[in-house]
């Protein structure tokens, strides 16, 4: 029979000889045997547990719970936790992700962050629940197409550059004094029709979403990144005879 030493087990299990010598403290994982040396032995059945240990550990299982339950459950329970914890894992790093995106995407719209303006956009907890306004302002077809086809800054399409490039174009036009009314303006307004067509399913919706996005009430309970009413208003002069939209 095989025996391993305390730092022949820290080696191939990679777990530090700190950690196993803590859970033989709290008798969670106790050697089969002692050399007369004073040397801690650890047999393969051993291993196994510590193996399950930490599989449960990276479950969450406080070890207090760990050492209460490690000889009831079998592997396949033990497996089935370790994939819930990945579950988890995952939805946490794919929000991180997008609270990323999200960030970088502002900073290309912006050049810099407006954090009074983002934290709502982050807040996992509010008094009313951004679903049942959605619900409240479009109905369920609308609000199917409105979350395939709207971009969001959360996401890295093509489509949410497009939609930044053309609030760049219009601040450029605010800084060096151009009309709406001028030609830069009214070209800015054809593509923001021409984006907004392939965005949105028909015009009607195209013409509500866009009442929405004038509304900073209507847009905050949406869960909408902010835009400046400079540039709502631009878009609305420039866009006279034109029906558009605006993005997320």
């Amino acid at each position: 029979m095989v025996n391993y030493t305390t730092g022949e087990v820290s080696k191939k299990l990679h777990i530090s000889v700190r950690t196993i010598r803590y859970y033989d403290q709290i008798n969670l994982l106790k050697p089969t045997m002692i050399h007369e040396s004073g040397k801690r032995l650890y047999s393969e059945d051993d291993l196994l547990l510590l193996e399950k240990i930490t599989l449960l550990k990276a479950a969450s299982l406080p070890l207090k719970d760990i050492q209460q339950i490690i000889e009831r459950v079998s592997t396949a329970n033990i497996l089935q936790l370790h994939q819930e914890r990945l579950k988890t894992d995952i939805q946490q790093l794919q929000k991180s992700l997008e609270h990323t995106n999200t960030l970088l995407n502002i900073m290309k719209l912006e050049g810099t962050l407006r954090w009074e303006e983002l934290v709502p956009l982050f807040q996992q907890h509010q008094t009313y629940s951004k679903e049942d306004v959605w619900k409240k302002i479009f109905d369920e077809e609308e609000r199917a197409t409105l979350k395939s086809s709207l971009p969001k800054l959360e996401a890295d399409p093509n489509d949410i550059v497009k939609w930044i490039n053309l609030m760049k174009r219009i601040e450029i036009c605010l800084a060096e004094g151009k009309s709406p009314n001028s030609p830069e303006g009214k070209i800015i307004a054809e593509d923001i029709h021409i984006l907004s067509s392939t965005t949105f399913a028909n015009e009607d919706l195209a013409d509500k979403f866009w009442e929405v996005r004038k509304s900073e009430d209507a847009s905050e309970a949406l869960g909408l990144y902010p835009v400046r009413q400079e540039i709502l208003q631009f878009i609305e002069e420039a866009s006279k005879g034109i029906s558009v939209s605006t993005s997320k």
